[in-house]
């Protein structure tokens, strides 16, 4: 994978710089206005920066993209819709620590097996400043925390639903991988202007049928949030996706493409870039005990150590570990009964007991080893594979049916945020005030 154009396309991703008013104040007689979003502009030379970005992100297909024109438009549609995010945000008192910008910043370095260091030299070789870079990661996470927020005072899935979907066999364990296209229409749409997306839409998919590339018709032509990342969906299980997605896909096989399928909010062209079935899902859980001594004030580390490994002595000398536990453990949910920890999945404890775990044989005790509380060992009692098949259909199910729930609501949101913002859009032959 070419690095460059991974960032490349991660800064675009991450909306692109949002100026401070006084810099904007300084440079309007400059920087033309191309936008104004409530009480906020965005200039000429963000749309310019994020445009590039794009063109760098494409620079071995040029041939993909629209226009210069068109492709502005768009660039400019999404800078909007990220401006009043962040606004929204800021206004319900969302807020990001430096602290979180920078280990956020860290993951993605991770991400694309670079050094901080490295990250930022790249960032800057693509013409993007890095104060502008984590202010495009603050606000990135800002409005992921936006969203959270509001899906989760929106979104509830009861146990009923779930209940009736798998008695339908609403659940399946089949995922596909698509391609979307989307064509909008607006809210309160005239026959019009239903007739003339629809016209558009069986325009791209006979040009895609003719051999025009899907992702160079998204980024053309769609209307959806993901358009300039080429329509790509990314992996979903069938059940997660709109009926209509489910029953136009359902039939196709992997690379063909369905015509214009109508939607509440407009027309949709998917494509099948591949299919998968899910296995059996088998779990193998661990029956352990063990012996907890606290670190506080009062013991140190190295006092908790000395009297667990004076414990474990005794475990292993012979003396009954149940009544070791009742006697000496200071964990107060299990010591009463012996130290038990019941049956749990490997990293149910944590990663420390997980890695006890895992060298220890049935029937054997741990070493000792330290967590954030203090010292500890067990004795690993036996193991057993679970079919969770079931439990992972309930949860798939409420997975499913959350996340439709969710994408419903927050795209409510974003329409009800727009329609509600002052909005003047002056690119020459984009949209008007909103």
């Amino acid at each position: 994978m070419n690095k460059p154009l991974v960032l490349a396309a991660l800064a675009l991703f991450l909306a692109l710089p949002v100026a401070q008013a006084q810099m904007m104040m300084q440079s309007e007689s400059l920087d033309g206005i191309v936008a104004v979003v409530d009480e906020d502009v965005i200039l000429r030379s963000e749309l310019d920066r994020a445009v590039d970005a794009i063109t760098a992100q494409y620079a071995r297909s040029p041939q993909q993209l629209p226009p210069r024109a068109e492709l502005e438009r768009q660039v400019l549609d999404r800078l909007i819709l990220m401006r009043l995010q962040v606004e929204r945000a800021d206004s319900t008192g969302i807020k990001l620590a430096d602290a979180e910008v920078d280990q956020t910043i860290s993951q993605i370095a991770n991400q694309n097996r670079l050094s901080v260091g490295q990250l930022r030299q790249a960032v800057m070789q693509q013409g993007l400043s890095w104060e502008a870079f984590r202010k495009n990661v603050h606000d990135e996470t800002i409005v992921q925390r936006l969203r959270q927020r509001v899906v989760q005072s929106r979104v509830q899935v009861s146990d009923t639903e779930i209940d009736l979907m798998l008695k339908n066999g609403g659940v399946s364990s089949v995922e596909v991988h698509l391609g979307h296209i989307f064509v909008g229409v607006p809210d309160g749409a005239t026959s019009e202007q239903i007739q003339a997306a629809q016209a558009k839409a069986e325009d791209v998919s006979r040009q895609i049928a003719e051999g025009l590339d899907f992702t160079a018709a998204a980024i053309r032509y769609s209307d959806a949030q993901n358009a300039l990342d080429g329509g790509n969906l990314g992996w979903r299980s069938v059940t997660e996706l709109p009926q209509a997605f489910a029953d136009a896909t359902a039939s196709l096989s992997p690379g063909q493409t369905t015509g214009a399928v109508r939607g509440p909010n407009g027309f949709h062209i998917l494509k099948l870039l591949d299919r998968r079935s899910g296995a059996q899902r088998l779990v193998t859980e661990y029956h352990a005990r063990h012996i907890l001594i606290k670190k506080s004030e009062l013991t140190s580390s190295e006092q908790a150590r000395t009297k667990i490994e004076e414990l474990r002595r005794r475990a292993l000398s012979g003396e009954d570990f149940a009544e070791l536990a009742r006697e000496h453990s200071e964990d107060a949910p299990t010591s009463n009964i012996g130290g038990d920890m019941g049956w749990f999945t490997l990293t149910g404890y944590g990663t420390a007991v997980a890695e006890a775990l895992e060298v220890t044989g049935d029937g054997q005790i741990s070493e000792a080893f330290e967590t954030e509380i203090g010292w500890h060992f067990l004795q690993r009692l036996a193991t057993r594979t679970e079919d969770r098949t079931e439990q992972a259909e309930r949860d798939q199910a409420r997975q499913t049916l959350g996340a439709r729930k969710a994408e419903e609501e927050y795209e409510s949101f974003l329409r009800q945020l727009r329609s509600e913002a002052y909005i003047d859009v002056r690119l020459p032959g984009a949209r008007g005030v909103g």
